[in-house]
């Protein structure tokens, strides 16, 4: 097994990308690592993938993999989990903003210090303020929700343990909680390094801010897929129950009310006239459809072919 595979998506990073693989292999040379490079081209438009042909052509520890259009970085990083075949796989962005230098350090935390994930913290930034900001509440809301004491999620920069890559599945825009993924996983040991944060070289940012509301609609669904993705009932059939019994009980309440009047032969008004009573009704309604979506979803996770999939540590004489 090599020592490192380095994972690298890009979309239209052609200028960067010598730049890069020379730092990459200085490094890598420096510290005698058994290595590999994994550019990922995310359907760039300009001449990435020429670039990374000729790269591979000169050394062959450089590896390629096209895609036809662009999926995301998401996409790009599991295919390159994947392919990965060293003991520690690390990722960095193509920009040239993240740090090749910094890859003994991550190494060592993930063999000598036995990480499971160690994810860069950016302490000093070179971004504007409205990558900043958004960043900074991103980062704040993660921690959280999740559990997770990491400054800074969304660093391109991390490394990873083999076990842990083989075992998670990133897909739709969560490259930016791999941590978490990780974390419902099993893999509990997951630390940071503070990490050299550099002004972009060559093109532009790739960065906008519906990524930020989409990585928090992204968090919400790590969330729920973490804790009820395979027992739906138990999220939705116990709101569902409760907002059923709070919806009966006051339907109980309005009809005691009723036959007390009647009993002591007084007027008594119209239940439909209460406002109560809507409450009640819509109680009622909104607590047999959430149950009824909890069902739906146990019928679903049972036809799952992944519904008994778990991620196992060690085995002994199996």
């Amino acid at each position: 097994m090599l020592d490192i595979s380095i994972v690298v998506p890009l979309l239209n990073e052609s200028e960067s990308l010598p730049e890069l693989e020379a730092w990459i292999a200085r490094v890598a040379q420096e510290n005698n690592y058994a290595y590999e490079v994994i550019f990922i081209d995310d359907g760039s438009t300009d001449n990435s993938w020429e670039v990374i042909q000729s790269l591979s052509d000169k050394n062959n520890n450089i590896k390629g993999i096209r895609f036809r259009r662009n999926y995301g970085k998401s996409a790009a990083l599991n295919v390159g989990f994947n392919s990965a075949k060293g003991k520690v796989v690390i990722t960095m962005d193509a920009d040239l903003q993240d740090s090749p230098d910094e890859i003994p350090g991550l190494f060592k935390k993930i063999i000598d210090e036995k990480y499971d994930v160690v994810s860069g913290w950016k302490k000093k930034r070179y971004d504007p303020i409205t990558k900043t900001l958004p960043t900074k509440l991103f980062n704040w809301a993660t921690r959280k929700m999740s559990g997770i004491y990491l400054h800074d999620f969304n660093c391109g920069l991390k490394a990873y343990s083999n076990e842990v890559v083989k075992n998670i599945e990133v897909y739709g825009e969560m490259h930016r909680y791999i941590p978490v993924i990780a974390k419902s996983a099993g893999f509990k040991k997951i630390g940071e390094q503070v990490v050299e944060h550099r002004a972009r070289k060559y093109g532009t940012t790739k960065f906008g801010l519906d990524r930020f509301v989409n990585g928090l609609l992204d968090l919400l669904t790590i969330f729920f897929m973490g804790k009820f993705g395979k027992k739906p009932m138990h999220f939705f059939g116990v709101y569902g129950l409760l907002s059923f019994i709070l919806g009966f009980s006051i339907a109980m309440y309005l009809l005691l009310s009723k036959l007390i009047h009647v009993i002591n032969h007084e007027r008594a008004p119209l239940v439909a006239d209460s406002p109560l009573f809507y409450l009640g009704l819509v109680c009622m309604i909104i607590g047999t459809q959430l149950f009824l979506a909890g069902f739906l979803g146990e019928l679903v996770s049972r036809s799952s072919g992944e519904r008994n999939q778990y991620s196992v540590s060690e085995t002994i004489k199996l």
